[in-house]
């Protein structure tokens, strides 16, 4: 599943799970959310080597699930806290690469985000974060509300390098 191969099948091809969990829609609306969070708490953009985490961070439920409840949580403490977690990041980001590339490409395309010479910021037609889909899992609300919190807690951080070195993945 991680080799390039595997990301160039048709979405007709891939195991129907896997093609609903990696949709370029729906993971280009949770990168659009942590960036619209950033960028509401902080009036600048999101580096775009951070926008990289947001899948790895949301996507795989112990890693969502031991996210911190509020924005305000100590970073470094979290780290340290959650370091055995945090050591397959890296790679769990380098093997999701693609889907984060074709997600947010999908979102810059369709204008939800837009890149600057920094980084995303949101684009024209914004994503609505409140909005209810008729027919949800417990688990893709979780997985919406983590993407909006990751916006939030990177905002309250120093520096973006500090949360790349933070979870181990520096530029």
């Amino acid at each position: 599943m991680a080799d390039v191969a595997h990301w160039s099948l048709s979405w007709t091809e891939r195991p129907i799970e896997e093609a609903r969990i990696f949709n370029p829609a729906f993971c280009a609306e949770l990168i659009g959310r942590t960036v619209g969070e950033y960028h509401q708490t902080r009036q600048t953009t999101l580096n775009l080597v951070a926008a990289f985490l947001v899948l790895p961070l949301t996507l795989h439920g112990p890693t969502r699930e031991a996210l911190p409840q509020r924005a305000n949580t100590v970073f470094a403490g979290w780290i340290a806290e959650h370091a055995p977690l945090l050591v397959e990041l890296p790679d769990r980001a380098r093997r999701l690469r693609p889907v984060s590339r074709e997600a947010i490409l999908f979102a810059v395309h369709h204008k939800l985000l837009a890149l600057d010479t920094e980084g995303l910021v949101p684009g024209k037609v914004p994503i609505n974060r409140n909005a209810r889909i008729v027919v949800s899992t417990d688990e893709v609300k979780a997985t919406r509300r983590a993407a909006s919190l990751l916006g939030r807690w990177f905002a309250a951080q120093g520096t973006q390098s500090s949360i790349l070195q933070g979870m181990g993945v520096i530029p």
